[in-house]
């Protein structure tokens, strides 16, 4: 555990409104902290807003898998893979994809979980003091969450994974239909759908929704939420530092995809590379019963209000890059095969996501090599799921200047 001796800081500056930045200003302002939040575009405005939304301890691992390697390179380089690298000579992104490569041993993945596993087990209750301190938005029950497979030695590697799960403590509560009755379980699975694992006591969310609602509870606080602000460089100065202009106590780094720039600035070594994801809302004649996951094509399914999302895909890709019509197309093609009833030639909400990923698959949550200076990002696929765990325990560490033990693996300078 690290310690401070200095003053629990008066005046913080978060950079980033996504779920990350904002649970990270909510709770410091639970602490009596007084929040500036900034953020290039606005609330929810990254990959916050077209996620599927799922809060998932039986799915949350860290990306890097030997499953990867297995895939194939070559599938990786094709626009239609659930996997896409696109060709590339950029030394910092070849970089990245060969440290990434490393860590997709099964040694390494177990390192990787046993590090995230402290985050993984507090998320839900990180939601629970949200809406119990004001926040509007609910977290609903993802009962069942549905993996749907065409055969049953497809659902294999899931099957594996969740007995790897209850061996290291983390149970799974799921059931295994097969055949009809696992079609019937699920009304809107194709026909050629015949085995499906359901799962419970998940939960999921509207991202989009929730994190306006998290917006809405800071300025409601008091807080400043000030969009349209991207932040170029930080000065620290001999008590604090200096953000766009304005004296703060200490300023948090959540900005996501973005954040390698000022991370470089505090020390942070860890590339945080773009792993976009696409999206689209759809109607359907029948909204599925809860989230259902095609693990195989890497595609999920997501009722939110009258609409379904379909989301999926991981693109290693430019944080800026337009978005490819390639993936969106390739998406629907699964997706047409996969659901019935999914009115996919009229597409609405078509997103690109810029998830941000570490080579370890480990988030980079705490302080930089400037005491004053924090990181909190880095989360993948999970920011919506850890982002309250991430943004409470950092919050935490800001105030009393003591590390919580759960962030020891997940150190911005490691």
């Amino acid at each position: 555990m690290t310690r401070s001796t200095r003053k629990p800081p008066k005046r913080v500056a978060v950079i980033g409104a996504g779920m990350v930045g904002l649970s990270t200003a909510w709770f410091l302002q639970e602490a009596g902290v007084e929040v500036t939040v900034l953020d290039r575009s606005g609330v929810a405005a990254g990959s916050s807003w077209g996620n599927a939304g799922w809060l998932t301890s039986s799915l949350a691992a860290p990306l890097p898998e030997p499953a990867v390697l297995k895939y194939g390179i070559r599938a990786m380089f094709s626009p239609s893979s659930p996997l896409y690298i696109p060709p590339t000579a950029d030394p910092r992104m070849l970089k990245w994809l060969a440290q990434f490569a490393r860590n997709c041993t099964s040694a390494r993945r177990n390192k990787a979980m046993q590090g995230m596993l402290p985050l993984i087990q507090d998320a839900l209750t990180a939601f629970d003091a949200l809406e119990d301190g004001g926040v509007t938005a609910r977290t609903r029950p993802a009962d069942p969450l549905t993996a749907a497979f065409r055969t049953a030695q497809d659902s294999k590697g899931l099957l594996e994974e969740f007995a790897h799960l209850r061996a290291t403590g983390r149970p799974v509560d799921f059931e295994i239909l097969d055949g009809a009755e696992a079609r019937n379980s699920e009304p809107v699975l194709a026909d050629e759908i015949t085995r499906v694992v359901r799962f419970h006591g998940e939960r999921y969310i509207d991202p989009a929704a929730y994190v306006q609602a998290i917006a809405e509870s800071i300025r409601a606080r008091d807080g400043l939420i000030a969009e349209g602000a991207e932040v170029h460089s930080l000065h620290p100065t001999g008590s604090g530092v200096t953000v766009a202009g304005e004296d703060y106590d200490s300023v948090v780094l959540a900005h996501g995809a973005w954040i390698n720039r000022l991370a470089r600035q505090t020390g942070v070594r860890q590339i945080v590379q773009a792993g976009r994801g696409y999206s689209f809302t759809v109607k359907m004649d029948q909204l599925p019963e809860g989230p259902v996951y095609f693990t195989r094509q890497k595609v999920v399914c997501t009722p939110l209000g009258d609409r379904a999302r379909i989301a999926g895909t991981m693109e290693f890709r430019d944080v800026s890059a337009p978005k490819d019509p390639r993936r969106i197309q390739s998406l629907v093609a699964q997706a047409r095969a996969l659901l019935k009833g999914a009115h996919l030639d009229d597409r609405q909400d078509e997103w690109v996501g810029a998830r941000p990923c570490t080579a370890d698959g480990l988030p980079l949550i705490g302080a930089g090599s400037n005491s004053r200076v924090y990181v909190a990002g880095g989360h993948g696929m999970w920011g919506i799921f850890l982002g309250p765990v991430s943004g409470r325990l950092l919050a935490e560490q800001i105030v009393t200047g003591h590390r919580p033990e759960a962030l020891r693996a997940v150190d911005p300078l490691r």
